[in-house]
């Protein structure tokens, strides 16, 4: 029964009466599921994500090991190969860790992590309130550059901390709502929280696992400069550390040296038990480590590890929590990976892992480091798992659009009814606007026929070859063709074989950000050329096949030049990066403005590249869950299997040219499917066929 008093009866009466919200103060007793500790704040939902969205797989990662090395039995490997055929498969999923929670909460890949054992462990760190998260220096050439964050990435940002604390509060709580629902029944979770949100959070970890699941609040303390003279200096972060069931604890022990610990920490020996007999048998036991670690540097003190990633974290951190909370063989999780650091040092202790993050180059910059990781563990003869890199693709843009993926009537009518909105949005965005006038083309820009790809689908070679066809017909001089995707092997030459017929063919890329009508508002939305790469396979008489680059074309634009060297001072000076160049643009003392192009070859924009030797080998599958069945669908595309890449790194700035040399088995024609990524993490693929003798 509830027990109110009259006046708080006729307070509850009255605002309902009025269609007034309830005063937060009733909710433990008026709900009989209200928690023992809750955090209230305005708008606050305990309504999670539920729509579930096939994961694409988009490329396959493996270096080949030798056939000598002997594989522990959960590795089955093809023995012309040396790769994995069999077995978990590790998985980094570039997208918005909503949608991806929960379509691995609610779809079929759920059965595939539960029969790996399920989530034992989940690390994340959330963004702080820190503007520069997305910001990252990148070298181009002998230049360092900074890439400014997508507006998707800005637009997460302000969804974040938009309304301060309560956005943020409300991104997070769904999301650990999510991963509860994913974690083992036995498992732990370490979320890593700085001073600004670590109140907050404590309590919404209460609220959702319950005050019994936490197990500490360790404090990870590092030294620095720090000038402050109204609070004392913030050395340290919070890793809290909550458990469900009752899962692996492993307690820590550290090595210490004549009574101290190598953390600094003093143990505390009574003068009976100092004798030098008993010294020894400590130091040789080790002290078990307490909640607080000063004995882990910041990531910049780990030099070999660095990836240029501004939020990274040492490896050593988490191989600590993770040789703490699970055994080999578990599996692991980070739906905040950035730089890649959890999957690595889960990958080094034989541990499975999945990865997910928004930005393109943080997927990007895992994918180089899990690379250099299977190079390190096959030059020791260790085991390695494979890993692919998923992502929601055009099922994510559906959602984006308001077209919920379904299979009956009612998705029919939906893109009917969001065809044209979509539309609508995509050309303002562009600056062009919506005309039904011509055949095919759906707006005009200028002097410029416009068409707008698929939602969900890249544009054909049949797609750009028949609108050539159609702007003939009706003497039609410029087009532009947009697409969120252009299919694989679409040729830079087809805009030199339009302008041969009196055509000006451009195809430019709609980016994500399209979906803001806020950055549409602003003019924020750029939309890019698409990229071309030029290469040459070669034969040689015994029948091996390289792979050369002999061009590689990007267009983009972070700032106007023009612009930029309007709003700068005398005696001043900035680098910019427009029309595919990094610019150096400086106004001496007299007002005189110079522009120095910095960029030197084409190979400069390089940053990786990759080489599958038999493309359409691989057919990509995506599960689609009907009823109780689950199907397995082919998309009509391949699954990029990288079977040779090279890339620079921190430490090596240099770029093969030629990959090394394939040797088929079986003389025919195969398609070769060369992949390049820029410095930005965008990539570029090409296709070209050879005939093995």
């Amino acid at each position: 029964m509830v027990e109110l008093s009259d006046k708080e009866r006729e307070e509850v009466i009255n605002a309902i009466k009025l269609g007034q919200p309830l005063p937060a103060r009733y909710r433990a007793s008026l709900f009989e599921d209200a928690s023992e500790t809750e955090l209230i704040w305005p708008g606050k939902s305990t309504e999670t994500e539920r729509i579930v969205l096939p994961f694409q797989s988009i490329e396959h990662i493996d270096e080949p090991r030798a056939e000598t090395v002997v594989q522990p039995t959960w590795f089955s490997m093809d023995s012309t190969s040396g790769r994995q055929v069999g077995g978990w498969t590790n998985k980094l999923i570039w997208g918005d860790n909503k949608l991806i929670l929960s379509s691995l909460a609610n779809g079929p890949m759920r059965a595939e992590i539960e029969s790996a054992g399920g989530l034992k462990l989940v690390y994340i760190d959330p963004p702080f309130d820190v503007g520069s998260d997305f910001q990252i220096d990148v070298e181009i050439g002998s230049e360092s550059v900074t890439k400014q964050a997508s507006v998707i990435e800005e637009i997460a940002y302000r969804d974040t901390w938009g309304r301060g604390r309560d956005s943020f509060l409300a991104m997070i709580y769904e999301r650990l709502m999510l991963i509860s629902s994913l974690m083992a029944e036995h498992s732990s979770i370490v979320i890593h929280v700085d001073w600004r949100m670590n109140s907050a959070i404590r309590l919404i970890m209460d609220e959702i696992f319950g005050p019994e699941a936490y197990r500490n609040e360790i404090a990870w303390c590092y030294s620095g400069p720090s000038n402050t003279s109204v609070h004392l200096p913030r050395k340290h972060d919070s890793l809290l550390f909550y458990a469900k069931g009752r899962p692996t604890f492993v307690q820590p022990r550290i090595a210490h040296k004549s009574g101290v610990h190598n953390t600094g920490q003093v143990f505390g020996a009574s003068s009976a038990d100092s004798s030098e007999a008993k010294q020894a048998e400590m130091e040789s036991r080790g002290k078990s480590l307490e909640d607080w670690w000063i004995d882990i540097y910041t990531a910049d003190r780990y030099r070999s590890e660095l990836a240029g990633y501004p939020t990274q974290k040492p490896e050593a951190l988490l191989k600590r929590i993770i040789e703490m909370t699970t055994v080999d063989g578990d599996l692991i999780a980070d739906f905040f990976c950035g730089s890649g650091t959890t999957a690595a040092a889960a990958e080094q202790f034989g541990r499975k892992w999945i990865a997910a993050d928004l930005g393109r180059f943080a997927v990007h910059t895992t994918r180089k480091r899990l690379i250099a990781v299977q190079r390190e563990m096959a030059a020791e003869g260790k085991a390695y798992r494979a890993f692919e890199i998923l992502n929601l693709g055009s099922y994510e843009r559906q959602y984006f659009a308001g077209i919920e993926p379904d299979k009956d009537d009612r998705v029919k009518t939906q893109i009917g009814e969001r065809k044209e909105e979509f539309l609508r949005l995509v050309l303002q965005a562009y600056g062009a606007e919506r005309s039904e006038q011509l055949p095919l083309f759906t707006g005009v820009k200028d002097s410029s026929a416009v068409l707008v790809g698929p939602l969900d689908a890249p544009v054909t070679q049949v797609d750009v070859q028949t609108a050539i066809e159609t702007a003939k017909k009706h003497g039609i001089a410029r087009i532009d063709i947009l697409g969120f995707e252009f299919e694989m092997g679409i040729k830079p030459v087809m805009a030199d074989e339009a302008r041969e017929q009196g055509l000006t063919l451009t195809l430019r890329y709609i980016p994500n950000d399209v979906f803001d009508k806020r950055a549409i508002a602003r003019g924020q939305v750029k939309f890019f050329d698409v990229g071309y790469v030029e290469v040459k396979p070669n034969q040689d008489k015994s029948g091996k096949v390289t792979v050369s680059l002999t061009d590689f074309g990007v267009f983009y634009v972070q700032e106007d030049a023009d612009a930029a060297a309007a709003g700068l001072k005398r005696g001043k000076s900035r680098v910019v990066i427009d029309g595919g160049q990094v610019v150096k643009i400086s106004r001496d003392k007299k007002g005189v403005v110079k522009t120095q192009a910095l960029t030197k070859s084409w190979q400069d924009w390089i940053d990786y590249w990759a080489v599958d030797f038999d493309f359409t080998s691989q057919k990509e599958l995506i599960s689609i869950q009907e009823g109780d069945e689950v199907k397995q669908v082919w998309t009509g595309r391949y699954i990029f299997e990288n079977q040779w890449q090279d890339f620079r790194s921190q430490d090596k700035r240099d770029l093969k040219m030629i990959s090394s040399p394939h040797t088929y088995d079986t003389p025919g024609e195969y398609a070769i499917a060369v992949k390049v990524v820029d410095v930005f993490g965008n990539d570029t693929t090409k296709i070209v066929k050879i005939r093995v003798k």
